[in-house]
């Protein structure tokens, strides 16, 4: 009897340790899969999607609370790894981007300086955060500034991602097709 149960043990510890090294390739991703604006702008040369840029700094408290809330929020992080290519862009960072034949820099003037690609996607009126939408020729779609709870910032996604911005008004989306597509939201 001691010498099953042993055995038993010996076993359960085998199968423990041995289902710590599974192929994490068959799991669904966790978070959103955001990629540099170089990785993104290579992608949609070779698969075309929409792309959603999140604007950020380290300082900005407002930043960190989209992080941990909305970009972390089941719903969204299922329909932006769908339906766009994602991209973390830090306003201040010092590396210069190239895409394509432009090149974009950071510039230290002012306080705390900026990089000319933030400035850019944000009609030079930096604010943080603030999202950005790219269509799938990377032409801009809309910046929107400020902070989304999750479900204000599902609807946003899933207008601009399904197109709804060329057919309605946001108010329309949000009050009648957004329920009639997305009811328990």
């Amino acid at each position: 009897m001691k010498r099953s149960a042993a055995s038993f043990f010996l076993f359960l510890a085998i199968l423990t340790v041995a289902s710590g090294f599974r192929s994490d390739k068959n799991r669904p991703a966790e978070g959103i899969q955001w990629l540099t604006i170089e990785e993104a702008y290579a992608k949609i040369q070779q698969e075309p999607r929409k792309v959603l840029i999140d604007v950020y700094t380290d300082w900005c408290g407002w930043c960190k609370v989209m992080d941990r809330e909305t970009f972390k929020n089941k719903a969204v992080v299922e329909y932006v790894n769908r339906k766009y290519y994602a991209v973390k862009l830090d306003a201040e960072q010092k590396k210069a981007i190239t895409l394509g034949d432009k090149k974009f820099e950071f510039l230290s003037e002012g306080g705390r300086g900026v990089h000319q690609l933030a400035l850019a996607l944000t009609n030079n009126q930096p604010s943080y955060p603030t999202t950005v939408f790219l269509d799938d020729k990377f032409n801009m779609i809309q910046p929107l500034p400020g902070y989304m709870k999750p479900k204000e910032f599902h609807q946003v996604i899933t207008f601009i991602g399904e197109d709804y911005h060329k057919k309605e008004a946001f108010d329309t989306y949000k009050s009648k097709t957004y329920n009639l597509l997305f009811t328990g939201r």
